[in-house]
């Protein structure tokens, strides 16, 4: 499996606003659109069930408004948050459990249904590891070609985090005191907080830990297939981003975070200056290695800067393909989100936002690498509306917020809707003039 993607979460103890701030980059294959979605909250009926790509399984009597980014094809979420300030992102895992022959759950699919039936981040953690030990997730033969695949969460809401990692139906949960990241590899060894009440169990039939009654079970040791990631690059983007998040420990705002998910450790950054510096290694943001093939490319990414305190709307940056050579659009739980954000199929679309920055990313190569003058020369011309947008967001995000509390919730749709569709407009504006 593709050594891709990364999620962290610093929290209120830790940044410069006392506010939660959750970041994710979704690496996926280089043509693999995947736009946004905007759900509402519906009610349904006793009896209804739920379509999943593989499974049917029970509704619930009342599903929560949500936003999530999807591959084009997928009922479920890379990332995404709900009308409750839970936010959620995903990494997959390679387990050393064997293929299972019975249809299971996606991963994304267990993302999307916790987003829908979760108020806070602890019930969120509570419904996902109720439907992993229920319906399963992991590897599992398919007639449709789905890359099936283990799963890890970072599971946040303004006031705490958790992070869940799977084998099977088996799962551990350890919860965040301050901040913490993932990729692509399993990290909770035995300093879980909770634990599935089969994953010893599992783990001694398998063979894959010690029959010994009275030691507890290092899920990590047990589970992780290790040589599937053969040069460690999960841990090794893992201890980039915590290292970094460490040293700006109590000083971490979004631009900390759009830093990190545009990091590429062999170049410069115009956004901060703190990865000159650190030691050389797998860059955080990635981009696959030809147009031909190779490694994912992070095609979206997700910095939710929340708030505890009621002075504002929470406030969540969206990326639409490579980070590094766009801007993060704020985004919010109210009103309609731009309807065209959730334009992209499988093939080049020029009214789909997410094609557009597609393009974007392969005219900042050279010889089918990405060529960093170039990249740097790109990210130069978004700057300032960068800064611009960090600007005005919380402002409109406060006024949106004083507006709601004076009874004018449709007013304060109406505002937060023409200020997302003006940026966009913006950023196409620009992207299109690049591409011309």
């Amino acid at each position: 499996m593709n050594s891709n993607c990364d999620t962290m979460v610093a929290l209120s103890n830790t940044t410069i606003n006392g506010q939660t701030i959750f970041a994710k980059n979704s690496d996926r294959p280089p043509e693999e659109s995947q736009p946004l979605v905007q759900k509402m909250g519906v009610s349904h009926r006793p009896d209804a069930l739920v379509n999943c790509q593989f499974l049917k399984i029970p509704q619930v009597e009342r599903t929560y408004a949500h936003i999530g980014s999807r591959p084009y094809w997928c009922w479920g979420y890379e990332h995404g948050f709900n009308e409750f300030q839970v936010v959620i992102g995903n990494e997959g895992l390679a387990s050393k459990l064997p293929i299972s022959n019975s249809p299971k759950l996606i991963g994304m699919e267990i993302l999307r249904l916790a987003l829908e039936r979760s108020r806070t981040a602890s019930h969120a953690v509570e419904v996902m590891t109720s439907l992993i030990g229920e319906h399963g997730q992991g590897k599992f033969s398919n007639g449709e070609d789905v890359r099936t695949y283990d799963n890890g969460y970072i599971v946040a809401d303004p006031k705490e985090a958790y992070v869940i990692e799977t084998a099977g139906h088996e799962w551990v949960v350890k919860q965040i005191d301050s901040v913490h990241s993932i990729s692509n590899q399993h990290s909770i060894r035995m300093d879980w907080d909770n634990i599935s009440p089969t994953a010893k169990k599992v783990a001694v039939e398998g063979g894959l830990w010690p029959d010994e009654e009275d030691a507890p079970l290092d899920f990590a040791a047990a589970y992780c297939d290790f040589f599937a990631n053969p040069s460690g690059l999960g841990a090794v983007r893992q201890a980039r981003s915590t290292t970094i998040l460490n040293k700006f420990m109590g000083r971490i705002n979004v631009k900390t975070m759009f830093s990190l998910l545009t990091d590429h450790s062999e170049c410069g950054d115009v956004w901060e200056d703190f990865v000159e510096g650190f030691p050389s290694g797998r860059s955080i943001c990635t981009h696959y290695s030809s147009d031909i093939g190779g490694d994912g490319n992070t095609a979206a990414s997700l910095v939710a800067d929340l708030c505890n305190d009621g002075s504002r709307l929470p406030v969540y940056w969206h990326s639409l393909y490579s980070p590094c050579i766009g801007p993060f659009l704020p985004i919010f739980g109210i009103g309609n989100m731009p309807a065209t954000l959730s334009k992209g199929a499988a093939v080049f679309d020029n009214q789909s936002p997410w094609w557009l920055f597609r393009e974007l990313e392969k005219r900042v190569r050279t010889n089918g690498r990405l060529d960093n003058e170039k990249a740097l020369t790109v990210r130069k011309e978004w700057k300032s509306f960068q800064l611009s947008l960090i600007d005005s967001a919380y402002k409109i995000a406060s006024h949106a917020k004083n507006m709601q509390e004076d009874q004018k919730s449709s007013e304060a749709s109406m505002i937060i809707e023409e200020y997302t569709s003006s940026n966009l407009n913006r950023a196409l504006e620009i992207v299109n003039g690049l591409l011309l």
